[in-house]
């Protein structure tokens, strides 16, 4: 039996919703492929990228609230997560500038060529 991705603290609906569109059906597979694949999957899949995101997904496969990424380990993530938006965009360069912001806090365009 399937556990729902929803039964993951801090991982609502629309998380669920976004993993089964992008092939990561429950929790027990989203806990097997990890919170980097499986933002990548959704990416991949259409989800607008959103650094928030990446990190409560982090956050909550370590059973820890939302909001305790903090410091080094933010800064990490956030590099991790600008690679992985470089990576599926195709363009190899990391979000900069007011694109950078603008992800940070969740507004931003459809993906497209940066430059």
């Amino acid at each position: 039996m399937s556990t729902p991705v929803s039964s993951i603290r801090n991982l609502g609906p629309a998380v669920e919703s976004a993993l089964a569109r992008a092939g990561v059906p429950d929790a027990e597979t989203l806990r097997e492929i990890g919170a980097h694949e499986a933002y990548g999957r959704m990416l991949r899949a259409g989800t607008k990228p959103h650094f928030i995101g990446y990190y409560v997904m982090h956050m909550a496969l370590q059973g820890r609230p939302w909001n305790d990424c903090r410091g080094k380990e933010k800064e990490d993530l956030r590099a991790r997560f600008d690679a992985l938006c470089a990576e599926v965009s195709g363009d190899g360069r990391p979000l900069s500038g007011i694109e950078k912001v603008l992800d940070e806090i969740g507004v931003r365009p459809k993906a497209g060529p940066r430059g």
